[in-house]
C-alpha cells in the first residue's frame, strides 16, 4: 500500500512541476503577461478608485466608466505611443472641461431662457462636445480615446459641481497613471529580469573534449563564459584507464576516479612536478592533462578566462560521467560537441539533454572560433528563444550582427510575428535584427546558412510528442546546413 501511495506521490508532484513549467513558459511570453497583468491591475485599480469615491466627494463615480476603459488601454498597448501617462490624464481632464464647455455655451446661447439645472442634453450638444473634445486633443497631441466618453459622461453632472467633476478626473487619472508608470517601468520593462534566467546564468561551461572540432567548441564555451564577469570554463576528457590520483595544480588540474568520483587531491605545477606525480599516470591520461592544459592555455591566453582542467575515467555512461563532473565543478551550462549515428545524435547526445541543466550542443563545419554573424530562428517568445539571443549577443561581440526570425506559412501571421520579435527584442541588452520570411524553416535556413557564421536553434524539448511526430524538430534537419550549428537545450 505505501508504495503505491508513494508511486501515485511520485505521479502527481511530477504532473505538478510539469503544469508549473508550462505556465511559465507561458507567462514568459509578452502577450502572456501583458493579459495577465489585466487581470490583475486593472481591477486593482478601479476597486481603488471606487474606494475612494466611497469615501471623498473628490472622487465621482462618473469617472469610473471611462477611467476603466483608459486603464485597460493602458495596460494593454504599453509599447503604444498612446500608453502615455501624461497623454492619459491631460486627455481624460480636457475630456471633462470640453463638456464644461459644451454646457455653458447651452447654458449662455442655446437656452439663455431656462435655468442650468432644466436643461437636458440635446444631439447638438453631444456632437459639440465630443466634436471640442476631439479637436483640442488633435490640437494638444494628447489625444485619448476615453477623453470622448468622458465629454459625453461630463453632460450629466449637475452644473454647480462641474469644476469638483473635473478635478475629480484630473486626481482619478493622474492615480491610474502613477500605477501604470510604476508597473510599465518597474516591471513590463524588467521582465527579462523576473522572468528570464538566462541572464545572470550560464558562465561556468564544461566543456568535454571529443570529436574532430573539439577546440572550436572549446572556444564556443569559452567566449560564452568570458562575457560574465564570473565566468570559468572546464575542460573535461575522458579516457578509459582506472584513475588512482587526483591531482588539483596552478591550473587547477583534476584527475578523478570512475564515474567522476574523485579520489584524493594534492597541489603540484602545472608545468613541472618535482614530486615526481606526473610519473605516476599511465601515459594515455599523462597525454590528455598535458593536451587539455596546451588548450587551457590558449583559451587563457585569447580571451582571458580562467580554465579548469578534469580528466575522469569513463564510467557505465560517459554522459552520466560528464553530468556528474558539471554537478561536482558548479557547473550551468555545458557545451558538447554533435555527434550523429546514422540519422539520429548518438546517446551520448541524447543523455546529455536529458541532463537537469542548461546544454548545448555544437556542430563545427571547419572548426571555425570566430562567430560574427549570427541568425537565430524562435519558434515562440519565452526563457528558451531568451536564452538564444542571449547566447547569440555574447558570441557576436560588440562588433558582430545577430538577427532573429520567426518563419510563417501565411501573410496574415505576418503582424503577429512581427509583434512577437519585437518583444523579444525589447527584453535583451543589445541590438538585434528581425526577419518574418514567408517559407518553411528549412528552406530559410538553407539560404541563410552561407551568410551566417552560425545558426543558433533550440532542441524542441519543450514540444509534445505528437507535434514532433508531425513535425520533426528542427535539429534533424541541419545536415545539409553549410556553416556552424549550435543547438540550445534549456532546462
Amino acid at each position: 500500500m505505501r508504495d503505491w501511495f508513494g508511486i501515485g506521490a511520485q505521479l502527481t508532484l511530477g504532473s505538478l512541476r510539469r503544469r508549473v513549467r508550462v505556465a511559465r513558459r507561458r507567462l514568459e511570453e509578452t502577450s502572456t503577461l501583458i493579459h495577465v497583468s489585466i487581470l490583475l491591475f486593472v481591477p486593482a485599480l478601479i476597486a481603488l478608485m471606487t474606494h475612494l469615491s466611497n469615501r471623498s466627494s473628490y472622487v465621482s463615480f462618473f469617472v469610473l466608466p471611462p477611467l476603466a476603459a483608459g486603464t485597460y488601454a493602458l495596460f494593454a498597448n504599453p509599447e503604444s505611443e498612446y500608453a502615455s501617462p501624461v497623454r492619459f490624464v491631460a486627455g481624460l481632464s480636457v475630456g471633462a472641461i470640453c463638456s464644461w464647455v459644451a454646457m455653458e455655451v447651452a447654458i449662455r446661447f442655446v437656452y439663455p431662457e431656462l435655468p442650468p439645472s432644466a436643461i437636458e442634453v440635446d444631439a447638438a450638444g453631444a456632437a459639440f462636445a465630443v466634436f471640442l473634445a476631439g479637436l483640442v486633443t488633435w490640437v494638444l497631441d494628447i489625444e485619448e480615446a476615453a477623453a470622448f466618453s468622458m465629454a459625453l459622461l461630463g453632460l450629466l453632472v449637475d452644473p454647480a459641481r462641474r469644476l469638483s467633476f473635473v478635478v475629480s478626473v484630473f486626481v482619478s487619472s493622474g492615480i491610474v497613471a502613477v500605477g501604470f508608470a510604476v508597473w510599465r517601468d518597474l516591471f513590463y520593462e524588467q521582465r527579462a529580469r523576473y522572468l528570464y534566467e538566462s541572464i545572470e546564468g550560464d558562465d561556468h561551461v564544461l566543456v568535454p573534449i571529443r570529436g574532430e572540432f573539439a577546440e572550436a567548441t572549446a572556444m564556443l564555451g569559452a567566449r560564452l563564459a568570458a562575457d560574465h564577469d564570473a565566468g570559468k570554463v572546464v575542460l573535461l576528457d575522458i579516457v578509459e584507464e582506472e584513475l588512482e590520483i587526483a591531482q588539483d595544480g596552478g591550473r587547477n588540474r583534476t584527475v578523478v576516479a570512475d564515474g567522476g568520483d574523485s579520489r584524493s587531491s594534492r597541489n603540484t605545477s602545472a608545468s613541472s612536478d618535482p614530486d615526481g606525480t606526473d610519473d605516476e599516470m599511465d601515459p594515455t591520461t599523462a597525454a590528455a592533462v598535458s593536451e587539455l592544459e596546451s588548450l587551457a592555455s590558449r583559451i587563457e591566453t585569447n580571451l582571458g578566462v580562467p580554465c579548469q582542467i578534469v580528466v575522469a575515467a569513463a564510467g557505465p555512461s560517459r554522459a552520466e560521467t560528464v553530468r556528474q563532473v558539471a554537478s561536482e565543478a558548479n557547473c550551468d551550462l555545458i557545451v558538447a560537441p554533435y555527434e550523429t549515428d546514422g540519422d539520429e545524435v548518438t546517446p551520448f547526445i541524447k543523455r546529455l539533454l536529458e541532463a537537469n541543466r542548461d546544454v548545448l550542443i555544437h556542430r563545427s563545419c571547419d572548426g571555425r572560433q570566430r562567430w560574427r554573424r549570427i541568425m537565430v530562428p524562435v519558434r515562440q517568445a519565452g526563457d528558451t528563444a531568451h536564452n538564444m539571443i542571449d547566447f547569440a549577443l555574447r558570441l557576436a561581440g560588440p562588433i558582430g550582427h545577430v538577427s532573429i526570425a520567426h518563419c510563417i506559412d501565411s501573410e496574415k501571421r505576418r503582424r503577429n510575428a512581427t509583434q512577437m520579435l519585437a518583444n523579444l527584442a525589447e527584453t535583451i541588452d543589445g541590438t538585434v535584427e528581425t526577419r518574418v520570411p514567408n517559407a518553411s524553416i528549412h528552406d530559410f535556413l538553407l539560404r541563410s546558412a552561407p551568410e551566417n557564421d552560425l545558426i543558433v536553434i533550440g532542441s524542441s524539448g519543450d514540444r509534445s510528442v505528437a507535434s514532433r511526430l508531425v513535425s520533426p524538430p528542427t535539429f534533424k534537419q541541419i545536415d545539409d546546413l553549410e556553416t556552424d550549428i549550435a543547438i540550445v537545450d534549456r532546462h
